[in-house]
């Protein structure tokens, strides 16, 4: 089997294989960050950690896989993950993504436009002075 084929929209892979590299990706994020703002205390190793949906303290919050829900309906409102930073009023939205390398540059420019209006309803709703979509896109080849 081809790398591409793996890679791409397989249909057979995607609702078991696509979803777990993702998963494995971003919890490794979502950990790190709730580490960093001391959200949590248990160092697990990486392939060990279950993250929380909703994570909080007095500085910080990190949302895992959760719609986001605004007064205007959107068609994008789910990130992988949202951390806030309390303090500062910033807001990052984390998309990820795992394409074949001749989608990298598009992939990273969708992530960019498909959050843009809920970034828009996040520093409205949320009072927040920024909002901004960070992509991470790695990509696989042949």
């Amino acid at each position: 089997m081809r790398i591409q084929h793996i890679t791409a929209a397989c249909e057979q892979l995607a609702p078991t294989e696509f979803v777990k590299r993702h998963d494995g990706l971003a919890k490794v994020i979502h950990q790190k960050l709730a580490e960093t703002a001391e959200l949590i205390d248990d160092k697990s190793q990486f392939y060990k950690y279950t993250p929380a949906n909703v994570l909080e303290n007095e500085n910080f919050k990190v949302y895992w896989n959760r719609s986001i829900l605004t007064d205007k309906t959107l068609s994008f409102n789910r990130p992988d993950v949202t951390f806030v930073n309390k303090k500062t009023k910033n807001t990052i939205l984390i998309d990820i993504a795992v394409p074949n390398t001749q989608n990298l540059a598009k992939t990273i420019t969708d992530k960019q436009n498909k959050y843009q209006e809920l970034t828009n309803e996040i520093c409205a709703m949320w009072k927040q002075k920024a909002a901004q979509v960070i992509p991470i896109v790695i990509s696989s080849r042949e």
